[in-house]
């Protein structure tokens, strides 16, 4: 063997190595998950909502929806919310300047009037035109505002919230009617400690749906939904209640986390040049924290869901995952003097260097790692056995892991009551193994290319939309 093809060799094993680490930090994430599970799992007959519901010390909560060109299924969502059972909840709807009819829909159905509405000016945001609210539902207040992005529609939401915590979701997304007292319950039991939660993001896409509730979980029919389901039950119920764990959690989903809405104002709200500013925002709150080393908890509360949809085509989902890789790296480039510093314990030494190592660089590893063992292969310095062993052996790690977060759903939940919803996520962990995966890598490679060429906007996001009655949608016999 020459020294050109010792150090091909080299780098090959190397690459596998680096995807066996990675597969045993999950499985380790894994193994916390189930824990945390199931020691919650005794207490959930006990968790007291009616309690909570009760309780004079139950914060109120604000909840934010930025909506923007919305106008089919805005007043369905904005219905959802204002009856979502909490003793004291505002909904903030911020028309981010749509071009549709979102803002007439919401005057017409909820009777709003205009009003000078008394707003704090903590964070910078684009002028708010009007302010109204609705003469029968003296919690809805919606601002109509100019165009600037969702990030600074959230902003100009959290100077008008009323009540010192804010939830934020997005206007496409539903929330089951008990979600609020469910992710507000850790605010009772940790006062002063907690600042931020998040709570489980769940696939929509084949639920029947009625007046803003889902009524009976179904497995999609569009394949494409099907493996975002395994995606993301994997990411919540394992990676997510895994970090939350080791009170290390790195991301919030933007779409339902509550906040201390004091302190979102204290650290100037949420970044407008970011396409990922969920996650900048959740490091961010690390950081400041840390730094001024108060004592604090950002949690993971995995029973309330929230429901959205999820893009069935591959054009779409393409330009989400993209602009994911693209988020992952802005926040990644602004927090840079966090990643592996001791300073900010498991998050900056463990969390950071996950994010940067396996999350980023990811995509260079497995397309290096393929092409070396393939030119390995196709030049006769590996066997064929030693190149399809190191293929099999990553698609089996990747069935493990995906069946193991299925079985810690099933087991801790089991939302998927058909057997045969079951067997064909059961099945469709291979499909993403063997197709998907090659798929996806290709979009975050792409993502890279969009970095290099310094693209920020979002792209097009292609919805069918949860209210409406679609074939994925519809009741199955």
């Amino acid at each position: 063997m020459s020294g050109a093809e010792t150090v091909f060799v080299v780098f090959s094993v190397l690459s596998f190595a680096y995807f066996v680490v990675l597969d045993l930090l999950y499985l380790t994430l894994t193994a916390l998950a189930w824990v945390d599970l199931r020691k919650k799992l005794w207490r959930r007959n006990y968790l007291g909502l009616d309690e909570v519901f009760a309780s004079p010390l139950t914060p109120g909560i604000s909840v934010l929806v930025p909506a923007y060109n919305e106008e089919a299924g805005i007043v369905e969502s904005v219905r959802s919310l204002l009856a979502l059972r909490y003793p004291r909840h505002e909904v903030v709807v911020i028309n981010d300047g749509s071009k549709d009819g979102t803002i007439d829909a919401l005057v017409e159905a909820f009777d709003l009037v205009p009003v000078r509405q008394a707003i704090r000016e903590g964070i910078a945001t684009a002028r708010i035109r009007t302010a109204y609210v609705s003469r029968p539902h003296p919690d809805l207040l919606v601002l109509d505002k100019e165009n600037a992005g969702r990030s600074d529609a959230l902003n100009a939401g959290v100077n008008a919230a009323r009540y010192p915590y804010v939830c934020m979701i997005d206007a496409d997304s539903l929330l089951e009617q008990d979600a609020l007292l469910k992710i507000a319950k850790p605010l009772l039991d940790q006062p002063g400690s907690l600042v931020a939660a998040g709570g489980t993001v769940r696939v929509a896409n084949g639920c029947r749906i009625e007046n803003g509730q889902v009524l009976d979980v179904r497995l999609a029919r569009n394949r494409l939904a099907v493996v975002q389901t395994l995606e993301y039950i994997r990411s919540f119920l394992v990676a997510r209640v895994g970090w939350g764990r080791l009170n290390a959690l790195g991301l919030i989903s933007g779409a339902f986390g509550i906040y201390d809405r004091a302190l979102l104002q204290t650290v100037g709200g949420l970044w407008v040049d970011t396409v990922g500013e969920d996650l900048e925002l959740t490091l961010r709150l690390h950081r400041y924290l840390r730094e001024r080393g108060e004592p604090y908890r950002i949690a993971f509360v995995d029973d309330p869901a929230c429901w959205t949809e999820v893009p069935e085509d591959f054009a779409t989902l393409g330009r989400q995952r993209r602009r994911w890789q693209r988020g992952l790296w802005e926040s990644l480039r602004r927090h840079r003097t966090m990643i592996g510093n001791p300073r900010y314990g498991i998050v900056g030494v463990l969390v950071l260097v996950y994010f940067a190592v396996f999350e980023f660089l990811s995509p260079i590893f497995a397309l290096l790692g393929l092409l070396l063992t393939a030119a390995l292969w196709a030049a006769g310095v590996v066997s064929t056995g030693y190149f399809l062993s190191m293929l099999a052996v990553s698609v089996v790690l990747g069935v493990v892991l995906s069946t193991a977060a299925l079985a810690i759903e099933e087991l801790s939940f089991g939302r998927y009551k058909r057997r045969r919803d079951v067997l064909r996520l059961m099945a469709y962990t291979v499909v993403e193994s063997i197709g998907y995966h090659q798929v996806h890598l290709t979009w975050r490679l792409l993502g890279y290319v969009d970095i290099v060429r310094g693209k920020t906007e979002w792209g097009e996001q292609k919805r069918r939309g949860l209210a409406r009655p679609t074939p994925t949608a519809a009741p199955r016999p």
